[in-house]
């Protein structure tokens, strides 16, 4: 029994709104950032969760490839979309991520966390937080570039994905915070302030990749 046109226009609509929803769920992640602390995350925490969401939305084509090598009847969903009212829905929904919520929105909700940052550094608290969560919303066009750019297009590309950003983090992001950690212990050395947990944290951020085997090896 063939697929209703429908269903299959319906599918290809989902497909291709893939990458907007992407955007949205990357949003909602440097947005939860912000409620978990900034510098850390929460282990099963929304920002996991989101970045998880934006990683399957973005191999969504992928998945669906390695679902249909199971033997599993999977439609393509690589053509166009043919009925006129859903084909409308998708350009709505495509200009309204692209014109609004990425163009308009994100970028005042990056606005509202700097001033967050200067009201919680004027109530004594710790800015660092919500500067965090406006850097993330700032960058967050170059992150889903450079998100798509580890897109491998195999059947794994999931999972690809998922090791591109674990190296990243590894590679980039955690050595930049190791040395904002020796800034800050210098800082609170000059302060006479206890300084000693930021150079074990620079230490630790420099070691998680060689923690990673060490726990490797153990485990073996």
């Amino acid at each position: 029994m063939p697929v209703p046109q429908f269903l299959l226009d319906l599918l290809q609509m989902l497909l291709d709104l893939a990458v907007p929803a992407a955007f949205l769920t990357l949003t909602a992640a440097g947005v939860s950032l912000r409620h978990e602390g900034g510098t850390n995350f929460h282990v099963n925490g929304r920002t996991g969760k989101w970045v998880l969401w934006t990683v399957v939305l973005l191999t969504l084509p992928q998945l669906l490839s390695w679902i249909a090598a199971q033997g599993i009847t999977v439609p393509s969903g690589s053509g166009s979309v043919g009925t006129s009212w859903i084909a409308s829905m998708e350009t709505v929904f495509k200009a309204f991520v692209n014109q609004i919520v990425v163009a308009k929105l994100v970028p005042v909700l990056a606005a509202y966390f700097v001033l967050k940052a200067t009201l919680d550094g004027a109530a004594g608290e710790n800015p660092l937080p919500s500067i965090i969560a406006a850097l993330f919303l700032m960058s967050l066009s170059a992150t889903m570039q450079l998100m798509q750019g580890w897109n491998s297009g195999d059947q794994y590309a999931t999972t690809d994905m998922l090791t591109s950003l674990w190296n990243y983090i590894v590679g980039q992001i955690m050595p930049a915070a190791a040395g904002l950690a020796c800034v800050g212990a210098v800082i609170n050395f000059v302060r006479h302030r206890p300084w000693t947990r930021m150079v074990f944290a620079a230490i630790s951020f420099l070691s998680v990749s060689g923690l990673l085997t060490l726990f490797q090896a153990m485990a073996a």
